[in-house]
């Protein structure tokens, strides 16, 4: 399996094997919600869905793609936005409650092999262990409609490219 490249602050990381690719059905994960349940990717059904992922909402960056994320896509009825990361359900909780986000779908990885069966799992430097910046978009049937890994973990994704493959 080969690994992939990033950079945080510059710095080259790696991620441990290859996030899956546009045309490819997404594979199925079992995450845990803010609940405690764990949850799979077929749950939510044949709808459209982001997979915002990132490595923790406690930084800048991730806080803001979620609300980013959140504020553009919450109108929209036909798409489900699950934002999926190391964080613990109870962080989650907190952050959805701090930033006053209704019904924002967080699912952890803590107990999961989602970051390495999906290639976003950091595989070094002071962040290994937990996912990268990726974000995914998948049509009705889970197929990979749009793929980003964004190449310096400090940046945001391209919100507008992601809402465009919707």
């Amino acid at each position: 399996m080969t690994e992939q490249k990033i950079t945080l602050k510059g710095n080259e990381i790696h991620l441990s094997g290859v996030v899956p690719r546009v045309g490819e059905k997404a594979p199925e994960f079992q995450l845990v919600n803010q609940d405690l349940k764990e949850i799979s990717l077929s749950s939510f059904g044949a709808s459209k869905k982001v997979l915002n992922i990132f490595p923790s909402l406690d930084t800048s960056v991730c806080s803001t793609a979620l609300r980013t994320f959140y504020e553009m896509l919450s109108k929209k009825q036909d798409v489900q936005l699950l934002n999926i990361s190391m964080d613990l359900p109870f962080a989650a909780t907190r952050f959805c409650k701090q930033e006053k986000l209704s019904g924002a779908a967080t699912l952890s990885a803590f107990r999961s092999a989602f970051p390495s069966e999906y290639g976003v799992r950091i595989s070094d430097g002071p962040l290994e262990g937990l996912c990268a910046r990726v974000v995914l978009v998948l049509n009705e049937e889970n197929v990979i409609v749009y793929r980003e890994v964004v190449p310096e973990i400090t940046q945001e994704p391209n919100y507008k490219a992601a809402l465009a493959a919707i």
